[in-house]
């Protein structure tokens, strides 16, 4: 409801995994008129969030809250410490990960809103642990105009000193 007094706690918001990342849902597009998203994304040490990918429809702005994170935007590398923003535009081919040895946490600005109903079925998709079907993934993908590079995973695991997958319990 647009207008509508909203405070959203430290421990606020529906949270989820989302394969090697995770997803805390803080303000919906719902909310913001379709304007943006914002979405926290805790990354345990050293694991990459996604492999490359790129945005055909919305910005996303990374801002640090804690911890070391790097990304791939484009070819060039960046690494942000906590109060610096990254932006990630879309059309540009990019990844980001903990680039530290303790937890980070970043606020995911999404623009225009709509991404974070992809997380909540991603989050839907990853249910039981394994691997998503390819099918049901490559079909969400394309709902959403996103591109995904699965073959860049190996590369940026070795280049970074990163993992990929569920973070331990």
């Amino acid at each position: 409801m647009a207008g509508a007094v909203k405070i959203v706690g430290p421990a606020d918001g529906k949270a989820g995994t989302l394969g090697s990342i995770g997803v805390r849902f803080m303000v919906g597009g719902d909310e913001s008129g379709g304007g943006f998203s914002l979405v926290e994304h805790p990354m345990a040490p050293r694991h990459l969030a996604a492999p490359m990918h790129r945005h055909s429809r919305e910005d996303e702005y990374s801002f640090v809250l804690e911890g070391r994170l790097g990304a791939l935007l484009g070819d060039e590398v960046v690494l942000g410490e906590p109060g610096d923003l990254v932006f990630k535009p879309r059309g540009q081919w990019h990844t980001f990960w903990n680039a530290g040895d303790t937890p980070a946490r970043i606020l995911e600005i999404i623009s225009p809103a709509g991404f974070e109903v992809y997380f909540e079925e991603l989050i839907d998709l990853l249910v039981g642990g394994g691997p998503p079907d390819p099918a049901a993934m490559q079909a969400l993908t394309a709902r959403y105009g996103l591109e995904v590079d699965l073959s860049s995973i190996p590369g940026l695991l070795q280049e970074h000193g990163l993992v990929f997958g569920p973070p331990p319990a």
